[in-house]
């Protein structure tokens, strides 16, 4: 097998912290090679240098037997090399065929060429199975998974060599991530060597060829068979097996926290009702699209509502208010969590308390000594990362940017949790610690709901399951018998035949 891309002792060294210890890794030309492990791993830093966007200290990179130059990504993209990063870097005042087309515009004579530029990324569109995405629509008002295909279509834009694809699927649902992986199919096809960097395990046996696992910025293992078992796979990545993830729990049920009733909010979410009970984790299974987040928003109080009522430890709350939903006990944790969820920029006592000022204050003003104390409880409480308040949520990982959103709802006492996605791009290693607290929080006698794309997630996790489609339950599944089949059976099907089911499995 030919290697396209050879990289050989890679070593990348910032101020007190070695991201990566000697790397290796070879891709071939039309292979899809899958590259796995924890945050931290080194992985972002790796693909970094082969993209150019970091200059490595030490080792080599060639591309076609002919070293790429050291931190250009201008030189990278000129020899092939095409990048879909995890964080997306699209322009939101822009339309789709600007940036799909930004940086290598069309143009007649000195004129952007528009209309080519139109047609051309509705062709990329119709490439990855979206023909029906308007190249004119600005990329701001696209939901994530547009965005995320809109990103996959700037990469095809160009002619690409090398492909790398930082965690492409983690807002997709299933058909749109089968859509892609025929795409990647037709690239590695013509030739082209794919980058596949996921934490759904599940997804590199379906689509990769061969493994290389980071663990500390060195390469622990490399040219396995994509087909490799989970939890061998796992050990490598952390020294733990995939079912031991899962904490155990045997939380009582309390009385009943959560009541909806009648929700609805068309054409987004029908008549939707349940109860949730203290100490509960119910998960909420579907498509992309289902009405899962929408539900979430409707109960907080976000969004407006045709009809029905939520009510929390017995009493009912005003719609559309938000501020009062939280006064109440509710606290929500959204999907896309630095942008909706987090300040970056502030440090993890001030995104803690954000929602408790006035009680911790002195008069007009904050009393400083008693925000960091009750931060700083429940910072140490979850284990956050490192242990220092003052450090910017900005710097933190994935999974302590989640437990910080979460320390906010402790301090605030909150009886119930809205968390949607919670271990969206959080690492197989992270996502045990996120499940630990959250079990933890269902044991203090908090009732949560739980949005999630992972079927594997909703199974080994959650007491109990509802599967919506086209904004209505069809489904529901105890927790302890739910296979994940029953729940992509339930989101495929028409509401009719999934509660027909629903009924069958409850039997």
């Amino acid at each position: 097998m030919t290697a396209l891309l050879e990289v050989r002792g890679l070593v990348k060294v910032y101020p007190g912290v070695t991201a990566l210890d000697g790397v290796d890794l070879d891709v071939a030309a039309g292979e899809v090679h899958c590259l796995v492990g924890q945050n931290g791993a080194g992985k972002s830093t790796l693909i970094k240098c082969v993209a150019g966007a970091a200059t490595p200290t030490a080792g080599t990179i060639r591309l076609d037997g002919r070293d790429l130059t050291a931190g250009r990504p201008g030189a990278a993209l000129s020899a092939g090399v095409a990048t879909i990063y995890q964080e997306l870097d699209l322009v939101g005042d822009l339309s789709v065929a600007d940036n799909i087309f930004l940086g290598h515009e069309l143009r007649i004579g000195p004129l952007l060429d528009r209309r080519r530029m139109r047609r051309e990324a509705g062709e990329l569109l119709g490439r990855l199975g979206h023909a029906t995405l308007d190249p004119g629509a600005q990329v701001g008002e696209l939901r994530p998974a547009d965005k995320q295909i809109v990103s996959m279509a700037r990469a095809l834009s160009r002619d690409v060599r090398l492909l790398i694809m930082d965690e492409p699927s983690a807002i997709l649902d299933p058909p749109e991530v089968d859509a892609l992986f025929e795409v990647v199919r037709r690239l590695t096809a013509a030739g082209v060597g794919v980058v596949y960097i996921s934490h759904r395990l599940d997804e590199i046996a379906r689509i990769g060829d061969r493994i290389t696992v980071l663990r500390d910025g060195k390469t622990v293992a490399s040219n396995l068979p994509a087909t490799i078992a989970v939890d061998p796979l796992i050990q490598l990545m952390i020294g733990r097996a995939f079912r031991e993830l899962f904490p155990k729990r045997n939380t009582p049920r309390g009385e009943v926290v959560l009541r909806v009733r009648g929700l609805a909010r068309p054409p987004h979410l029908a008549d939707t009702s349940f109860e949730v009970r203290a100490g509960e984790i119910l998960g909420i299974g579907g498509l992309v699209g289902a009405g899962r987040s929408e539900l979430l928003r409707a109960i907080a109080g976000l969004d407006p509502v045709a009809g029905g009522e939520v009510s929390v430890g017995g009493r009912r709350l005003p719609r559309e208010r938000p501020d009062l939903a939280v006064a109440a006990g509710i606290g929500v944790a959204p999907e896309e969590r630095k942008s909706q969820g987090l300040w970056l920029d502030w440090s993890q006592v001030s995104n803690v308390t954000i929602a408790d000022l006035p009680r911790l204050g002195l008069g007009p003003f904050t009393d400083a000594a008693a925000e960091r104390r009750a931060a700083a409880a429940q910072l140490r409480a979850l284990a956050v990362r490192p242990d220092d308040p003052l450090r910017a949520a900005g710097e933190l990982s994935g999974g302590n940017q989640q437990k910080l959103v979460l320390a906010r709802w402790l301090v605030h006492a909150s009886s119930v949790l809205l968390l949607d996605e919670p271990t969206r791009g959080v690492d197989v290693g992270a996502r045990a610690e996120v499940y630990r607290v959250i079990g933890e929080l269902a044991g203090r006698g908090l009732a949560i709901v739980m949005v999630s794309s992972e079927l594997a997630e909703l199974v080994g996790f959650c007491d109990r399951i509802l599967v919506m489609r086209e904004g209505a339950v069809v489904g529901e599944l105890a927790g302890e018998t739910a296979t994940e089949e029953q729940i992509l059976r339930h989101a495929l099907r028409t509401g009719a035949e999934a509660r027909t089911e629903a009924r069958s499995d409850a039997t």
